[in-house]
Parts: structure tokens; C-alpha cells; sequence
């Protein structure tokens, strides 16, 4: 079983507070290339407008996701408007 985390966007969200999660991106990025490491992350991205669709990863577990939710600088520095994470059990083909 993987697990999804999903970063909504704020909807009400003016420019100087996407300013403010431009600013704080290096720090979570830094956080990104270091968690990753684990090889807990497969896969994380933002949606097509990262400012009003938000973003998304798929973890190896439930426990990997919140852990990695829990130290997140986008979480801990409030920027993420809602943030949820959900159990996913896909279908995965062989390649061909």
C-alpha cells in the first residue's frame, strides 16, 4: 500500500503570499533531496498551476508520508492551506 499526500492551494491567495512559498522553497526543497534519500518518495510534483492546483506525492507508506508532511518547511512555516494524505493501492504493469 502507497500513500498519496496532497498540498491544496489557497484559493483566496494573494501574490505576496505565493511570494512568500517562492521564498521558503530552497529550505524545502533542501528537505525534499534529504528525505529523499530514504527512498521513501517515488514520485512528488506539482499540478499544471502550482499556485491555484497545488501539488502532490506518492510515498512508499502511510508513515513515510506523514513524516515527511510533519517536517515539510511549507507546513511548518504555514504555508500549505490544506494538506491531506491518502492510502492508494494502484494497479502496476510490468513494462512491456
Amino acid at each position: 500500500m502507497y500513500a498519496v499526500s496532497f498540498y491544496d492551494a489557497d484559493p483566496d491567495a494573494r501574490p505576496e503570499d505565493f511570494q512568500r512559498i517562492v521564498e521558503a522553497y530552497p529550505r524545502h526543497r533542501a528537505y525534499l533531496d534529504d528525505f529523499a534519500r530514504s527512498g521513501d518518495v517515488l514520485m512528488i510534483g506539482t499540478f499544471g498551476e502550482p499556485a491555484t492546483q497545488g501539488s502532490m506525492a506518492v510515498f512508499r507508506s502511510r508513515e513515510a508520508a506523514e513524516r515527511f508532511v510533519t517536517g515539510d518547511p511549507f507546513v511548518t512555516e504555514g504555508l500549505v492551506y490544506r494538506h491531506r494524505i491518502q492510502d492508494w493501492d494502484p494497479l502496476v504493469f510490468a513494462p512491456s
